[in-house]
């Protein structure tokens, strides 16, 4: 078994997730999307959705038109479904997900009742599709957002058990189609039992995680359930393809045979990502809070000493961070957080904050490299900092960015 220091485990998971070296983010937004294995969805948009700021983040200013035709290409590159939530998946991942096609057949049942209207509905897509719930009749009967038409309900029930698929989205609306046209026919015929499929799904994610817990593969995964005690069984019997590490000042493993004792394993690797040591340049980026980096709360306070939480859905009044704070990666640490909005062609952080123990130069000079290659990715030629809550980054920061009055030439 391997002895991971914390270090060494962080500068694995980094590479992994395409932020350490050159080589890790090769392959555009498909090869991204390939090495992360799913790329999270969320209706939230302030400088870009999150499925466009995961790729800018390991990427750099592509283009945004660009990295929507990489997610969205004709043919079909990608699918989405249930993931870790709602996720973009690269196309020859279809077959994996088969276990959950048959659970949600089984149960006939998600959010909402399945209305008699689904055979109808199959029936429009197979004469009309592609469509979107627009051509169906739209989504909503008039109440709040979970208030879904008969028709919105069959379609996604449609797309749970895989007879139609979303390859693609106009604005942010999904277009469905039948999953025979969209998904080809080796995809569609590859049979594989539960365990086949979770063995996999657990593979990707411990290759896409780098180092993981049991923990972060199953929120990964989002397997639970008899479901769980398989990726178990994959992890013990090795089908999964992950090795057992310690790494140290991790949490004790807890399994389904309890917790281990101290001297155990507590994490599971992908061999090939401890082959050679993690070398090459850091990325300096903002992060969306639903990248796979950090979606996990428990899984950023273990990797980065980050206590992060979403506020967009806590009251105003009861905010620390900041509506949508994005944390601020730079040489493989979280040195801040900013919580950003865009007014025409200024980019505006209306809250900017330093994590403790950092110095504080070097943070400032992240923070504001972190924010012009950002603003120059959406468009806009000017910063502006409306407050900053450590009054000795204040100063450093705010004539940082007066001194840099203009986007940088390059990617940070």
């Amino acid at each position: 078994m391997t002895d991971l220091t914390a270090d060494e485990a962080r500068r694995i998971i980094l590479r992994a997730q395409g932020f350490l070296g050159a080589r890790s983010r090769s392959g555009g937004v498909r090869g991204m999307l390939r090495r992360v294995g799913a790329v999270q969805l969320d209706t939230i948009s302030v400088l870009a959705r999150s499925h466009e700021l995961v790729a800018y983040a390991r990427l750099g200013a592509i283009g945004r038109a660009a990295a929507e035709r990489a997610y969205w290409h004709d043919p079909a590159q990608a699918f989405e479904y249930w993931c870790h939530a709602a996720c973009i998946l690269p196309l020859e991942h279809w077959p994996l997900y088969a276990f959950r096609r048959r659970a949600y057949r089984e149960r006939r049942y998600r959010w909402h009742e399945v209305p008699p209207t689904i055979d109808k509905i199959l029936e429009q897509v197979r004469q009309d599709g592609p469509i979107t719930t627009t051509d169906i009749g739209g989504a909503k009967n008039g109440g709040p957002w979970w208030d879904w038409s008969d028709a919105k309900i069959s379609i996604e029930y449609l797309l749970d058990i895989g007879e139609v698929v979303c390859t693609r989205r106009i604005g942010w609306r999904r277009v469905y189609d039948l999953a025979e046209r969209a998904v080809p026919r080796e995809l569609l015929d590859r049979e594989m039992t539960d365990a086949e499929g979770v063995a996999a799904l657990t593979a990707i994610a411990g290759r896409s995680l780098g180092v993981a817990t049991r923990a972060d593969l199953v929120d990964f995964t989002r397997v639970r359930g008899g479901y769980a005690e398989l990726l178990d069984d994959a992890l013990e019997s090795g089908a999964a393809g992950l090795v057992p590490v310690r790494v140290s000042g991790w949490p004790a493993s807890r399994s389904r045979r309890g917790t281990a004792g101290d001297g155990a394993a507590n994490a599971w690797a992908d061999p090939a990502a401890m082959e050679s040591e993690p070398r090459g340049r850091h990325r300096t980026t903002l992060l969306s809070p639903f990248d796979s980096l950090i979606w996990e709360r428990a899984r950023a306070e273990r990797v980065f000493g980050l206590n992060h939480r979403l506020e967009a859905y806590v009251p105003k009044h009861k905010r620390v961070h900041g509506y949508f704070a994005m944390p601020v990666l730079a040489g493989g640490r979280i040195v801040g957080r900013v919580d950003p909005a865009r007014e025409g062609s200024v980019l505006v952080a209306r809250q900017v904050g330093f994590e403790p123990g950092l110095r504080p130069a070097a943070a400032v000079e992240a923070m504001r490299d972190a924010l012009w290659e950002a603003a120059s990715w959406v468009g806009c030629t000017s910063v502006r900092v409306e407050r900053v809550t450590s009054p000795e980054h204040e100063g450093p920061l705010r004539a940082a960015l007066a001194a840099q009055a203009e986007p940088p030439d390059g990617p940070a």
